[in-house]
Formats: structure tokens, sequence, C-alpha cells
């Protein structure tokens, strides 16, 4: 996997603790080659920096292409994606505008970052995406923002696809324009770039990929006081753009928003910038992120855009992960307390039906059991309802059949939409949709599952986690007409924005900080920290209270940010408690998730 997501943690129930995927991968991106875009992008920003070299005179003295105001035409809106914010604290519905890349042999790329984009655009308002090279002149008027995402590197064998008429409107609105990655110097030399330094204060077409002949080793980026991660593997790393700051006088100030610190040799320079109305990123922070990642810029900045009166808040969401049938009634019960006695509203994941086909914990003799058959456990949901908890449905069996899926078939350890395996080098890798997936398949688990919530007296859930946070698009949007929100991390398919068929398993995963309205239509409530799990397992390091608790810091940075969470009921108490006093004392309020 080019890039990385993180998946929900496993258990089979009844105090048989293991770990499944919990910690999971972080969220990035499938079946794409990075490692190839990469290479491609930093020849081609040699090449630009070669060309500039050579032609400094010519270019710094190039003509100034006029700035004049153009009229608004009609907004082509085929691609509306959003109809309403996706939380009444938003803006009064701010639009927003995202042009994306589809030339090249990475092309695709464009796609998947313009979704999610849109997805985090969407906890504002609506929002159009489309590629960039349908832009025609005046578009920008008809929106609050516009947001261009440059992930195909244009010159030499890539012919630039971005319309003269952009170029020109961005350079002359006084509307926001977020612009991220490649192809700001191509802004600059269309309008001019004398012209450009003496709006912006900085020169474009003279700042490149490389410090020194190298990316480096950019591993830290610094915003509002908070140090958020940037880790890359190795031969991965397209670089972040080192903007060529102008002093003197006629140049305008240039606000440094995020300060990116390159430990290779200790130089720190502008990750994103502001100056006039133009907010510049110097990548695109969509692949390998990680809970305290320096997404999270991106995600807070999105408010000066589009919300900028937003009021500074910071709450919590917790929910117990994967109860099952076979789950133990007093864990419930003693969990149900902890969180009524401190006054913690909270979801409750249940799982109807607990199954282990193959016998693995009984044995070799198979098993299933439904909530109605386990009355202690029933009661037990009861108890909790009563006390705070919000009843979620986390799937119908959380599993595939007899076959490992990727572990072994048993509720709560394996996926249930999705089929997956763990690779020779101990990696789960995500293979595809089931091979009976469909939109009547997956309305005939939910249906199953909701009937069986009902035979066992308890209410209809109103919230969907899906199993290992992974489903086909078709699923997504039954998830989505069955239930008000989905709580979780999700995929997003190459496809979607266009309605073009594509690989099946070509998709972003991402997770929120905020509730949103993604590219499917469903309201998402964010879980964007992780999960308590003591053990390492799949390459992934154990995580612990403390690095919960540092993830939830982190997220301070997003004015009006969650930290969202989950634990399962079969660990001690204490390791909960421990996370949530941490939180609490970063100031977070905890609020049900019913209340998103």
């Amino acid at each position: 996997m080019s890039g990385t997501f993180l998946a929900a943690s496993a258990q089979a129930g009844g105090g048989r603790r293991h770990t499944g995927e919990a910690g999971g991968t972080t969220s990035g991106l499938s079946r794409v080659d990075l490692k190839g875009w990469a290479k491609a992008q930093l020849t081609a920003d040699l090449a630009r920096h070669d060309r500039q070299r050579e032609n400094t005179s010519k270019t710094t003295l190039a003509s100034a292409a006029s700035f004049s105001s153009t009229s608004a035409s009609a907004v082509d809106r085929q691609a509306t994606l959003l109809s309403s914010p996706a939380d009444d604290t938003a803006a009064a519905d701010p639009t927003t505008l995202v042009l994306y890349d589809t030339a090249g042999p990475y092309g695709q790329l464009g796609e998947l970052y313009a979704m999610a984009t849109a997805n985090l655009a969407g906890h504002f308002g609506t929002v159009t995406a489309k590629p960039v090279q349908q832009y025609t002149a005046g578009m920008i008027d008809s929106y609050t923002a516009v947001i261009y995402i440059g992930s195909t590197y244009y010159g030499g064998s890539i012919p630039d696809a971005i319309p003269a008429a952009f170029y020109q409107d961005a350079a002359t609105t006084t509307k926001p324009v977020l612009w991220m990655g490649a192809n700001i110097w191509g802004l600059a030399n269309d309008v001019g770039v004398t012209r450009f330094a003496q709006k912006y204060g900085w020169d474009p077409t003279t700042s490149y990929y490389e410090d020194g002949g190298s990316v480096g080793t950019v591993t830290q980026v610094t915003y509002k006081n908070q140090a958020l991660t940037r880790t890359i593997p190795a031969g991965q790393d397209g670089g972040v753009l080192r903007p060529t700051i102008l002093t003197g006088s006629g140049y305008p100030a240039v606000i440094r928003l995020a300060e990116g610190l390159d430990t290779s040799n200790g130089h720190t320079f502008g990750w994103a910038i502001r100056s006039a109305n133009l907010t510049y990123m110097g990548e695109i922070p969509f692949a390998y992120v990680s809970e305290s990642d320096r997404v999270i810029v991106l995600e807070d900045l999105l408010f000066d855009a589009l919300a900028p009166a937003t009021t500074e808040r910071h709450r919590a969401v917790v929910r117990l992960e994967d109860i099952s049938p076979d789950s133990d009634p007093a864990e419930l019960r003693s969990m149900a307390d902890y969180l009524y006695a401190q006054n913690i509203p909270y979801g409750i994941n249940v799982i109807p039906v607990y199954t282990d086909p193959n016998g693995t914990y009984n044995n070799g003799v198979p098993e299933t059991v439904t909530l109605a058959q386990r009355p202690q456990v029933v009661s037990a949901l009861k108890y909790m309802l009563a006390r705070g908890a919000v009843l979620m449905d986390h799937g119908y069996t959380h599993q595939y059949g007899n076959v490992a899926n990727p572990y072994n078939g048993v509720t709560g350890d394996d996926f249930e939409f999705y089929r997956a395996h763990v690779d020779t080098a101990n990696n789960v890798v995500h293979d595809g949709p089931v091979a009976e997936d469909s939109t009547l398949w997956a309305q005939g688990r939910v249906t199953s599952a909701l009937a069986l919530f009902t035979a066992a007296g308890l209410p209809k859930p109103a919230l969907w986690t899906t199993p290992h946070y992974a489903g086909s698009a078709a699923d997504y949007k039954v998830f989505s007409s069955n239930f008000s929100a989905r709580l979780e991390r999700s995929l997003y398919f190459a496809g979607t924005l266009t309605g073009a068929s594509s690989d099946p398993n070509r998709f972003i995963g991402q997770f929120f900080p905020y509730v949103v309205k993604d590219v499917y239509g469903t309201k998402v409530l964010p879980e964007n920290i992780g999960n308590y799990e003591p053990e390492a397992y799949n390459n992934h390091p154990a995580r612990l209270p403390a690095d919960l608790i540092a993830s939830a810091k982190a997220n301070l940075a997003v004015r009006d940010g969650f930290a969202g969470f989950f634990y399962h009921p079969y660990y001690a108490l204490q390791p909960l408690k421990d996370t949530i006093d941490g939180i609490k004392a970063l100031g977070y309020t905890f609020v049900s998730p019913a209340a998103l």
C-alpha cells in the first residue's frame, strides 16, 4: 500500500483478549505508486531549477499579464457533492470550489486528494469538485473560496492543464484561494513574476522542493505551538516546496502560518504561508497521515477561508467497541458505572451476532449466538443505555463466512464487507470488496442486524460503524440510507467524483477532526485519535493512554475540533480512566455522539 489506513481493532469477546487490527495503519492511499510519483516530481523540479538558472534574466523580467477583473459566468454544478453543512455550528452555508489535476501518469491522485479535501470542506457547507481544466472564466465568483490541489507537476512532457482563466481569476479575486502542492510557479509566470511578487511578497519561480540538492528530512511541522509529525517512508518523499520570501521595500509581509523543520540540516521554512488572499501549502498532506500529523494544519486553515468567525472550543467523543453476545456483562456494567459517575455520554458499538464458524475459541466446535440468546448481555446493554450510552450498530457478524479474513473468521477479529489478508511482512492488506458485494447484499446484512436488535428488545441504532472501517462505495451508500450518521474512518474510492469505473481497491482512507458531510452524502462523526492497544501487532506499535493524549493535544490546533477515540471493554478500566483524565485536562468536554 502507498500510504496506509487505520482500521478498527478486533476482539473475540467474552474474555478472549487478543489483538486484531487495533491501531491499524494510518490514513492514506491504496494502490498508488507514491515512490514513482515522488521521483517524477523531483525530476521535474530539478529540470525547472536548471531552466531557471539558464533563463534568470528572462524569467525575472517577464512582462506581467493583466490583472483585469473578469465577469461572473454561469457555474457548472454537475459535480456538486454536498447540499448542506455537516454541523449547525459551521458558518451559514459557505460554498467551496475544489479543483484538481487529472493529467499525467499519476493523474489518478487528483481525484483521491480532491475527495479528501471535499470531505473536510463538507464540514462547512456545499462543495463542488471538478478537474481544473474544466474551470471557466468567472467561476470563482460563485463560491466563498477556491482550493486548488497541485498533484501533477506540469512541465516537460506534461503540458500545463491549468486554464489561463483560472490563473487570472486566482490572481484578481479577493476571495480566499488555498493552493496546495505544485504549479504555483505557473500562476506567477502567467500573471508576471514582478506583479506576483509585488502582490504576494514571494517568488514561486525560485522556490523548489529541494534544499541544497536534497528533499532533506522534514519530520515536523509546527502550527499554533503544536509540534505535528510528518513521517514519509524512504524514497517516497516528493518534498515540500521551500518558498523564497522576498524582503525589502515594495513587498508585502508574508505570514508563515506553519513552520517546517528539516532535521537533516536544522533549516526551518514556511510549510504554509499567507499573503493577501492567497494561502499556500508546500505539499498535499494526505499521504502517510497519523493522528498527530501535519494534515491538522489544513483542517484548521479551512476555518480561515470558510468560517473565520468560528469560536474556539474542543469536544471529545468516546465509544466502547466490539460488544457482542459473547461479551462479559460484568465488564460492560463496570464501564457503564465509571462513565456514568464521570457524567460522560458515550457510544456502544454492538455486533448483534457472535459467530466462531470454525470453533477457533471453542475447542473446534462451531458456535453462533445472537443477542436474544444472551439475556444477561442484553440486560447490561439496557443498563448502559439508561446511564448515558448511545446504541450503535457495528455490522451484522463483523466477520466473513468461515474463511480467514484476514485472521480466523471470528466475530470482531475479521472484516465483514471487505476482503483482506496478512502478507509475508506481517502487514494487513486490503484486497477489495467481498465477491458477492452489492447494494442488495449489503442491505440484507443491515436488515438482518436491525431485526436482531428488535428481537432482543433493544431500540433501533441510529448510528453505524463499519467493521474494520472498510466497505465498498456501494456499501457506504447503504449504510447512509439506514442510519443518520457513521462514526468511523472511511474509504473513498476512485471514480466517485467522475462516475468512471476504476480499480475497486484504489482508494484514499481518511479520518476527520470534526463532523463532515462526505462525498457519499453521509454525515460522518469524528474518530481521529485511535484506540488503546497495549501490544504491538501487524507492524503497528502499542498505543497507550499517553499516545492518545498526545494526539488529543496535537488536535487542539483545530479551533473547533474533536478528540474522538474508542476503547474495548474487555481491557481493564484504569487505562480508560487515564485516557479520559488526560483528555479532560487538555480542556476537552465530552459530548454524546447522538448530539452531533
